[in-house]
């Protein structure tokens, strides 16, 4: 036991630079890469299956927050935040990381795993084509549907433990927003996904507190933030110059395949579960 928590443990602090590097490079909080090694941790400490997801999304949330930040200002710094968008999509956002946080606690782990494998093979496949006839307009549609996308990304971030970096950079690239805008406002929008997700998280998470593991706040674990949140913040800012440094093209491909990476290792886990 001791082997396999040392190796959990080297583990959860690569996850941290790589959740570092990635949300810098695509504007997302790492998620995706959080979420499956909790899950290994959890399991192994004893946590009961009905709220081992929830616990892992809350506290993938929580980790996020100092990431996304550092990475927005390294983007913001450069000037590449649509600042318009930001203002009009964070209310109805934090407002769909509400309905989240409370369906989260009911819906079962299965929902967030299929979720995001088919939301994340969609974009993969419109970055990885690069077909302008994927386009929806040369401009940003009117307010009544922005709300409604600002709502959506926040639900479905809140249902699957990221920053809504994924949703916000399909939405502006289907209007033709360049790459490296798209990636700044998705590092802008997570902030108050995140902020609004971890609160979310703690309220739904306190009356489970009997079936939660010690230093747990709700559904987010303590003990999972202190381990990955530094390490993440502090490599956000290398991943930001990374991006800045390819090409458009190169940016896209890149990713829509780090998106079908994390969808096929979350049909693995379905697939598993189902048999």
């Amino acid at each position: 036991m001791m082997v396999e928590l040392a190796w959990l443990a080297a583990s959860v602090m690569v996850a941290g630079v790589v959740t570092g590097i990635l949300a810098g490079l695509f504007g997302i909080g790492g998620g995706a890469v959080v979420v499956p090694v909790l899950f290994e941790v959890f399991r192994l400490l004893g946590v009961p299956d009905d709220v081992r997801m929830q616990l892992c999304i809350g506290t993938s949330l929580a980790i996020i927050v100092p990431t996304a930040v550092r990475s927005y200002r390294a983007h913001k710094e450069r000037g590449l935040v649509l600042r318009d968008v930001m203002r009009r999509w964070a209310l109805p956002a934090m407002a769909g990381v509400a309905l989240g946080s409370a369906l989260a606690a009911l819906a079962p782990p299965g929902l967030f795993e299929a979720a995001f494998v088919v939301i994340a093979c969609l974009i993969a496949a419109k970055l990885l084509v690069g077909d302008r006839a994927w386009a929806l307009g040369d401009e940003l549609p009117g307010a009544a549907a922005m709300t409604g996308y600002g709502f959506a990304i926040g639900l479905g971030s809140s249902l699957m433990g990221i920053a809504g970096g994924s949703l916000v950079t399909m939405v502006l690239t289907l209007y033709r927003k360049p790459i490296h805008n798209a990636v700044a406002t998705a590092a802008g929008l997570g902030v108050p996904i995140t902020l609004a997700g971890t609160l979310g998280y703690v309220l739904a998470g306190i009356p489970h507190r009997a079936e939660l593991p010690p230093l747990s706040l709700g559904f987010v674990s303590i003990v999972g933030v202190v381990l990955i949140a530094p390490l993440s913040s502090l490599v956000a800012p290398f991943g930001a110059r990374l991006a800045h440094r390819m090409s458009k093209r190169a940016l896209e491909i890149a990713f829509g395949l780090f998106l079908l990476l994390v969808a096929a290792r979350f049909l693995v886990n379905l697939v598993a579960q189902a048999m």
